[in-house]
């Protein structure tokens, strides 16, 4: 997790969301928890699928189903960055098959000892 020792730039904090998603992509959640104040990345992956194929399914979703095969992360994309007026926290629209989805990804600069971090991603209904 990078620690800025000002607040960090909002392209560098974008940038942090960028590579948070890439990471969930190919499937490397754990290496995409270590790169923010992070989390379940669990839920994160959970809500996502919610969104983008159980909303989608005309049956009941087996159990864990969204876990076992993360393929269905490749049709994801991210949408458009909202900033709050203080720069302080923004969230990122999803899209599946060029559709935005409900479920957003909200990311915050948060204060620690040692400077700023990026944390989150909350998930936005």
């Amino acid at each position: 997790m990078k620690i800025w020792t000002e607040p960090p730039a909002k392209t560098d904090v974008e940038a942090v969301v960028h590579r948070y998603f890439s990471l969930l992509q190919e499937g490397k959640t754990t290496e995409a928890e270590q790169l923010v104040d992070h989390t379940s990345v669990k839920h994160v992956l959970k809500a996502l699928w919610s969104a983008a194929i159980g909303a989608s399914l005309d049956r009941e979703p087996a159990a864990g189903e969204w876990e076992r095969d993360l393929s269905w992360l490749a049709e994801l994309t991210l949408g458009n960055f909202a900033w709050n007026d203080s720069r302080s926290n923004l969230y990122v629209e999803i899209t599946f098959r060029e559709q935005t989805i409900e479920v957003a990804l909200g990311f915050w600069i948060k204060p620690v000892d040692d400077g700023w971090v990026v944390s989150g991603p909350s998930t936005l209904w």
